[in-house]
């Protein structure tokens, strides 16, 4: 885990900015007539510039954020607004999680209000790209590949790679990725988890991606497959809902899934370009610690509805 500690400065700096941009100005009742003027062509070019806004999808009073909504801890669908839940753009339904409260966070901080957008893994960074959301805030990890397409935040979250199977399991005192040999396989479509790490599982017997999290438990569950891998906060959520699973941690060394920085880091992700925005959330996070993170991250376990 990193620590984010840059001074709270740049978050003032980019509300100040923001003030600027809407049309806030200081007393030049004292000015010349040529200021006036000077001021005045300002304002004007403030009030019909939204260019300089944190902005992406053309409207700067709001956040929107796309997401899958069945990702807990990260985050999820429910019916209500319970715990500060958001209601999802063209649904009756609700979205919270992780994701949620950082979105929240960040509009906050930004004078913004949040709208959430869910959508399929897939469709997340298109979404981006088109500029139909600002930002994607869905556990998405920095890899090279999608950086191409999008440009990332700072990391909001840092997500150690497990396994889980069943207690009963031939795998379940695995201490190594070495145990796993031979076990049928599988884990969440379009990430590292099965691009990555389950190629490293010696004779493994790899299933068809899974497209959600939630189908990639019920796999587990039904005995449709040995083990899945995924990241730690998902694990430890899947205990709560599946009682009858253990979670496997290698520990991050030797014999551990070798992963490169940029598949755990994990990051927001907004359109090519877009530095405005992605200096404005960036100012919001560097005012955060990894225990900040954590404390959140906790919260978020803590009250997903995977077990109900």
């Amino acid at each position: 885990m990193k620590l984010k500690n840059t001074m709270a400065l740049a978050m003032a700096a980019v509300l100040a900015a923001g003030l600027t941009a809407c049309g806030g100005s200081a007393d030049t009742s004292a000015a010349s007539p040529a200021a006036d003027s000077t001021a005045a062509d300002s304002t004007a070019t403030a009030e019909t510039d939204t260019t300089a806004a944190p902005d992406g999808d053309g409207d700067p009073t709001t956040l929107t954020v796309a997401m899958e909504c069945a990702y807990a801890p990260y985050n999820w669908t429910q019916s209500d607004d319970s715990n500060g839940a958001v209601e999802i753009r063209g649904s009756s339904d609700y979205a919270y999680g992780y994701d949620v409260m950082m979105a929240k966070k960040i509009a906050d901080a930004l004078g913004q209000k949040v709208q959430i957008v869910k959508l399929d893994w897939d469709s997340l960074i298109p979404a981006v790209m088109s500029g139909d959301v600002d930002c994607v805030i869905a556990g998405q990890s920095i890899t090279a590949e999608r950086a191409a397409q999008v440009d990332f935040s700072d990391p909001y979250y840092y997500a150690s790679i497990v396994t889980l199977t069943k207690k009963d399991s031939a795998y379940a005192n695995a201490t190594s990725v070495a145990d796993l040999a031979g076990a049928t396989a599988t884990s969440q479509l379009g990430t590292i988890w099965y691009d990555t790490c389950l190629p490293q599982i010696e004779n493994a017997n790899i299933l068809p991606a899974q497209e959600t999290a939630p189908a990639m438990l019920v796999a587990l569950n039904s005995g449709a497959c040995d083990i899945v891998v995924t990241d730690h906060p998902t694990g430890q959520a899947a205990l709560t809902a599946y009682p009858d699973l253990v979670m496997l941690d290698f520990g991050g060394g030797d014999k551990d899934f070798q992963v490169s920085d940029e598949d755990i880091n994990i990051g927001i992700s907004m359109k090519k370009g877009n530095t405005t925005l992605k200096d404005a959330i960036n100012s919001v996070l560097a005012t955060m610690t990894t225990d900040d993170y954590n404390t959140m991250m906790d919260e978020a376990i803590s009250v997903q509805p995977l077990s109900e």
